[in-house]
């Protein structure tokens, strides 16, 4: 296992899993979602493309990957067949060791999961937001997380 930082030649396997992946963040909403490739969405693809981006190999495969910008944590996404392992949460930790607090990021209101992994690192919801995914209304939390370490569950 290694997590490194990206590198041109890793562009095809994050697209791949966020193609697998990113539906997945929004499996508890009432609608459906129709997958808009990262590479067609030309938001989240500046947002990403313009942050530092780290990927997790294991067997020289990239299973999974984070993007942070700044103090905000703009992408944390497992490949399906990787998950329930752990990866998620050693992405997270080394992420959270490269921003700087307060520490930010964005989640699907019905996703949790993701949630009470990220409150596991003491994250607080502070904000509720209407949004859209592919032109889809969806209701998002901010979590923000300052003084982490207090309040990580070990």
């Amino acid at each position: 296992m290694s997590i490194r930082p990206f590198i041109k030649d890793d562009y095809s396997k994050i697209l791949e899993i966020y193609a697998k992946s990113k539906l997945d963040e929004l499996r508890f909403e009432k609608q459906e979602f129709d997958l808009l490739p990262l590479e067609n969405d030309a938001t989240r693809l500046v947002e990403l493309t313009e942050s530092d981006i780290y990927v997790y190999e294991e067997a020289a495969e990239i299973i999974a990957y984070g993007a942070v910008y700044g103090n905000e944590i703009r992408a944390l996404f497992v490949s399906p067949d990787a998950r329930g392992k752990g990866i998620g949460k050693k992405l997270l930790e080394y992420l959270l060791s490269v921003v700087k607090e307060p520490i930010s990021l964005y989640v699907a209101k019905t996703n949790l999961v993701a949630k009470s992994l990220y409150k596991n690192y003491g994250f607080k919801v502070v904000e509720e937001f209407k949004t859209d995914y592919n032109q889809t209304p969806v209701i998002a939390n901010k979590m923000v997380a300052i003084n982490r370490y207090e309040s990580v569950d070990l």
